[in-house]
């Protein structure tokens, strides 16, 4: 297929960030979603502007924001082939830390955040018979204490394996990606010992790369150095 198109949400730094750089390493037109318009607008122009890479700021919290970035992408490229749905934070471990109102908007952007995007991008995906790549976590394949994170990344999972239930023999594939501990923004204090951005996005690149017949459903990768 020549320049199919990837839809990012959650793009404009860490994860996301670097899966758009190596998608567009590899012929694909991008579709960024954050909320962050200034980084995400520098990212898109790094990859080329508007004929190969919107940015479109997006709340995914907000069904309407991710319905218009869907409808951006398709109206721009004329069609959406795969979606990586990546948009999500965490909070302190403790169910007597962190705000609640912090957790309120976690719990929205990691899981309803995910359902609304795979909601919106569903009817372009049957026609493109694409792939939904869904970001949960290790902490979505056993509980961390004190974690309501981990809860809503053990809904991602389960979302996941509903998903492909769902559409299965429509053509969709779909894949959940399992970091580990990764050196991106969405840890206050990275350390060593942990996986590069890079190395999630080289993960996605390569589920995606795989033939149509064959569907990656969970890829749990962490550093060598992790013990959990």
């Amino acid at each position: 297929m020549a320049d199919p198109v990837m839809l990012i949400t959650g793009a404009s730094s860490g994860i996301g960030a670097a899966t758009a750089r190596r998608a567009s390493e590899q012929g694909y037109r991008l579709v960024l979603a954050a909320r962050s318009h200034d980084k995400l607008s520098a990212l898109a122009d790094e990859l080329g502007g508007e004929p190969r890479a919107l940015a479109v700021r997006c709340d995914v919290t907000e069904f309407a924001d991710i319905e218009a970035v869907v409808e951006r992408g398709r109206d721009a490229y004329g069609r959406i082939d795969v979606v990586v749905a990546n948009a999500g934070f965490g909070a302190e471990r403790g169910f007597e830390k962190s705000s609640v109102e912090q957790w309120r908007t976690m719990v929205l952007t990691n899981v309803l955040g995910c359902a609304y995007t795979i909601r919106a991008a569903l009817p372009c995906l049957r026609a493109s018979r694409g792939h939904v790549l869904l970001t949960s976590s290790v902490a979505g394949r056993r509980a961390l204490a004190g974690s309501l994170y981990s809860a809503t990344k053990f809904a991602v999972s389960a979302m996941g394996e509903s998903l492909r239930q769902e559409v299965n023999g429509s053509g969709i594939r779909v894949t959940l990606i399992e970091p580990g501990m990764v050196d991106t923004p969405f840890f206050d204090n990275p350390g060593e010992g942990r996986l590069e951005a890079d190395d999630v996005a080289r993960t996605v690149l390569w589920a995606i790369s795989q033939p149509p017949h064959m569907d990656v459903n969970e890829i749990l990768v962490r550093p060598t150095a992790q013990e959990g």
